[in-house]
C-alpha cells in the first residue's frame, strides 16, 4: 500500500444507512458501502474505532481494547434469530420502525434495544450455545475454539458480568473483585456457577468478530482497502486497565496541553503507560491488539502519535491541564534552582502560588462590593482565609494549605463559585511546580506569572536558557522513546500505520515517522507556516509523499461548515488561485475546492463521507452544523450520532455524485522541480 496513490473515504461505522439497519450503522452495512465506493473509484475506507464503549457514545473511550460494540451487530444474521419467536421477530421490527426515521441515531437507546433483543435470544438458546462453548472437539466454528483463538475474551467477559452486577459503575466502585490479580481472573472464569453469565458476552463477541470479518472480505475482495483506529489511549473504566493494572500508571491523568482552542489544556482522564512495565514483556499487550486488529485492516491510524513520543500528562487531582507536565522529562532538581541564586524561601516563592492580603479583599471588593458592606465582606474574606490559605509568617501574604492537593479540593470548598474561579486561577499562578520530592516542571503558562514577572532580567535569561536546555535533553528521550515503541509497532503487524500527529509537534516527530515509514496527517486548514505573518497555507506540492491529506476530520467542522463560518475565503481563494470562488457552499464550490485538495502531493487524500457528498445538491443539511460528528470539549447525545441523509442504496443512484467523486480519483499529484527530483 505504502507506494499506492490513493482516494479514500472516511465514515463512522454508526453513520451507515441501510434498510436492513436497525437506526444505526451495523458491520454489515460496509459491503453496501464498500459497492458505492468501488463506482466512485474510492479505494480505502476509513472508519472510527468500533471497540466496546458500552453507553458511552464516544469511540475513543473504549471499555475493551479487544472486544468488538455490539451497537454494530446485525440481529438478523444471527443463527439464533432463524429460529426466534415472533414476539423478538415483532420486537425487532418495530425497533427498526422506530429507529430509522431519526436524523441522528441514539447511542443509549439503540444500544439498550438491541442488547435487551440479543438478551432474549440468548436466553431462547442458552442450552445450546453453552454446549457448543464446552465442545472438546472444538471443531471449526465452534465456540470452544474461537475462545481458543481469541484468550482476551475471558477477561473482557469477566469484566463485562461484574460491571452489569454493579449497575454499569466503574470497576473503582464496585463492592467486589475492584483489584483482582490474573489468578483471580482465571478463578472467575472458571466458576461453572458463573458460566452462563459470561457466555452471553463470549456469544455476542462471536457474533461481531464473524460479522466484521465477512465485511471485511467482501471490501478486499472488490479491491478496497480498509482502515481502522487504534485509540492510543484506554479509559480508565476499562477490562485492560482493570484486568493489567501493572502496565498502566493510574496516578497520572493523559491529555494535552493548552492552546488557543483550550486555554485550560484538555485532561482526558485517562490513564498514562508505564512503558518500562511493558518492556519487560516486549510490550506483549501493544503486539496482541495490533493482531487482533490485523484480522480486519490493511492499514490503521495511531490516533495521538505524539503519545509515543511523550504524553502531557496532569495529577489525578486536578480537572483541567494547565499543570500538567511532559511525560517523559527532563526534571528541574532543587539544586538547579539553587544554581539560578534562589534560595529556600525564593524556591517557595518562584513553586507556590502567594496571594496577597489586598488581593483577596479587593476582589471581593470587586465581585460583592454592590451587593455586601465592608464588614460581611471581611467575614468572606476570613472564610477564604480558615478554608483554603495560610498566612506566611506574620506578612500579609498566603499561600494554600497543605491538605489542598489540586483543582479538586479547590472545587469542593464551600465558598462562592465566583471566589472558586478566582482561587483556580491563583491555584496556576506559580512559576515551577513540585510533581515530586525535589522534581519540578515549568507551568505551560509561567511567562505570565505571578513568580516569572517578579524576576530581574538576568534571572529570566538564566531561566530561559535552563529551560531550553532540558528541553533539548528531553527531546532526545523523546526521539529514543517514540522510535522504539513504533518501530514495535511497525514490527508487529504487516499493516500499514498512520499517525495522527496534530498538535505541538516536537522536531523529532516527523523525522521518527519517515525514518519507519508511517504515514503523517496533512489537515489542510491546520497546514500552514503559522510562525509567519499571515500565517500562509503550506502549498499542496510540498506535502510530504508519506503522508493522508484531509480538509476535515471527525474533530472538526466539515468543509462547507468551515467555508461558511469559518474559512478567510479570500485568503483561502487566493492560496488555491480561484479568486473568484463562490462565496457560498454548493456542488461547483465543493468541486473546485475538493479538486485542489485532491491534487496534493501526499499518497493518500481521504475526504470524510460529508464533503464527499456536497459534490451533489441532493444531501445537503439545512444547517451545515447538523453534519459534525464531534464538537470536541462537549458532552451530550449529539456527539458521535451522525447519520448519512439517506441509505446507502438510495445515494448510490445519484449519478452526479458518483461522476464528482470519481473524477477527484483521477487527479494527479501537483509537482515542482523539486518535488520531482524528490521523488
Amino acid at each position: 500500500m505504502t507506494n499506492k496513490r490513493l482516494t479514500g473515504l472516511a465514515v463512522p461505522v454508526g453513520a451507515l444507512r441501510t434498510k436492513n439497519g436497525m437506526g444505526v450503522g451495523e458491520f454489515s452495512d460496509l459491503a453496501d458501502l464498500a459497492i458505492l465506493c468501488k463506482k466512485m473509484r474510492i479505494k480505502l475506507i476509513q472508519i472510527l474505532p468500533v471497540n466496546d464503549t458500552g453507553f458511552e457514545s464516544s469511540p475513543y473511550s473504549s471499555l475493551t481494547a479487544f472486544g468488538l460494540h455490539p451497537l454494530y451487530l446485525r440481529i438478523d444474521e444471527l443463527d439464533e434469530f432463524k429460529t426466534a419467536d415472533k414476539k423478538i421477530v415483532k420486537r425487532l421490527k418495530r425497533a427498526k420502525e422506530d429507529f430509522n426515521i431519526k436524523e441522528r441515531f441514539s447511542h443509549y437507546q439503540v444500544l439498550r434495544e438491541k442488547l435487551e433483543i440479543c438478551r432474549s435470544l440468548y436466553d431462547a438458546n442458552k442450552d445450546a450455545i453453552i454446549k457448543n462453548a464446552l465442545n472438546t472437539d472444538k471443531n471449526e466454528g465452534s465456540l470452544a475454539l474461537w475462545i481458543e483463538k481469541n484468550s482476551w475474551v475471558k477477561e473482557y467477559a469477566v469484566y463485562r458480568r461484574l460491571k452489569e452486577a454493579n449497575d454499569g459503575k466503574s470497576w473503582k466502585e464496585w463492592r467486589e473483585h475492584s483489584s483482582v490479580t490474573h489468578n483471580d481472573i482465571d478463578n472467575l472464569w472458571n466458576d461453572k456457577t458463573l458460566l452462563e453469565e459470561h457466555l452471553f458476552w463470549v456469544w455476542l463477541q462471536q457474533a461481531l468478530d464473524t460479522q466484521f470479518l465477512k465485511a471485511t472480505k467482501e471490501i478486499t475482495g472488490m479491491g478496497l482497502y480498509l482502515e481502522g483506529d487504534l485509540p492510543i489511549l484506554m479509559n480508565d473504566d476499562s477490562c485492560d486497565v482493570w484486568a493489567n493494572p501493572e502496565i498502566f500508571n493510574q496516578e497520572l491523568s493523559a491529555g494535552a496541553p493548552p492552546d488557543m482552542y483550550s486555554p485550560d489544556g484538555q485532561n482526558w482522564g485517562f490513564p498514562i503507560y508505564n512503558w518500562e512495565a511493558q518492556e519487560k514483556d516486549n510490550y506483549a499487550w501493544w503486539r496482541r491488539r495490533l493482531q487482533a486488529a490485523g484480522k480486519y485492516y490493511q492499514a490503521y491510524r495511531i490516533d495521538h502519535v505524539l503519545g509515543f513520543f511523550r504524553i502531557w500528562a496532569s495529577s489525578r487531582e486536578d480537572r483541567s491541564s494547565v499543570l500538567g507536565r511532559f511525560v517523559p522529562y527532563t526534571p528541574i532538581l532543587s539544586g538547579d534552582l539553587k544554581k539560578l541564586g534562589f534560595d529556600k524561601s525564593r524556591i517557595r516563592w518562584v513553586t507556590l502560588p502567594h496571594i496577597p492580603t489586598g488581593e483577596i479583599i479587593g476582589t471581593l471588593r470587586s465581585k460583592w462590593g454592590s451587593v455586601f458592606n465592608e464588614a460581611e465582606i471581611s467575614v468572606a474574606a476570613n472564610e477564604i482565609f480558615s478554608r483554603a490559605l495560610d498566612r506566611v509568617n506574620n506578612e500579609e501574604l498566603w499561600i494554600f494549605k497543605k491538605n489542598i492537593k489540586g483543582e479538586k479540593d479547590i472545587y469542593s470548598l464551600d465558598i462562592h463559585k465566583s471566589i472558586i474561579d478566582y482561587l483556580i486561577q491563583k491555584w496556576h499562578d506559580r512559576l515551577f511546580f513540585e510533581y515530586e520530592k525535589g522534581k519540578y516542571s515549568p507551568v505551560w503558562y509561567y511567562g505570565n506569572t505571578t513568580a516569572w514577572k517578579s524576576l530581574s532580567e538576568g534571572e529570566k535569561e538564566n531561566t530561559n536558557a535552563m529551560l531550553k536546555a532540558r528541553q533539548v535533553k528531553s527531546e532526545k528521550i523523546w526521539e529514543t522513546q517514540g522510535k522504539k515503541l513504533l518501530s514495535v509497532l511497525a514490527e508487529s503487524s504487516s499493516m500499514l500505520p498512520c499517525a495522527e500527529d496534530l498538535g505541538a509537534v516536537p522536531p523529532c516527530v516527523p523525522k521518527v515517522l519517515s525514518k519507519l515509514k508511517i504515514f503523517g496527517l496533512r489537515v489542510v486548514r491546520w497546514f500552514r507556516e503559522w510562525d509567519r505573518e499571515g500565517q500562509p497555507y503550506i502549498p499542496f506540492d510540498q506535502y510530504p509523499q508519506l503522508s493522508v491529506c484531509t480538509p476535515a476530520v471527525h474533530d472538526s467542522s466539515t468543509v462547507r461548515e468551515w467555508w461558511e463560518k469559518e474559512a478567510d475565503q479570500a485568503q483561502f481563494a487566493g492560496f488555491i488561485g480561484v479568486p473568484s470562488l463562490p462565496k457560498i457552499y454548493n456542488p461547483g464550490t465543493a468541486k473546485i475546492v475538493l479538486s485542489k485538495i485532491a491534487a496534493a502531493r501526499s499518497r493518500f487524500r481521504v475526504f470524510q463521507i460529508q464533503d464527499l457528498l456536497h459534490l451533489s445538491n441532493r444531501w445537503y443539511a439545512k444547517d451545515p452544523a447538523c453534519e459534525r460528528i464531534n464538537i470536541p470539549g462537549t458532552a451530550n447525545d449529539f456527539n458521535w450520532t451522525y447519520r448519512l441523509p439517506a441509505p446507502v442504496s438510495e445515494i448510490a443512484k445519484d449519478k452526479e455524485l458518483i461522476r464528482s467523486v470519481a473524477e477527484l480519483s483521477k487527479i494527479k499529484p501537483v509537482m515542482n522541480k523539486k518535488t520531482i527530483e524528490d521523488s
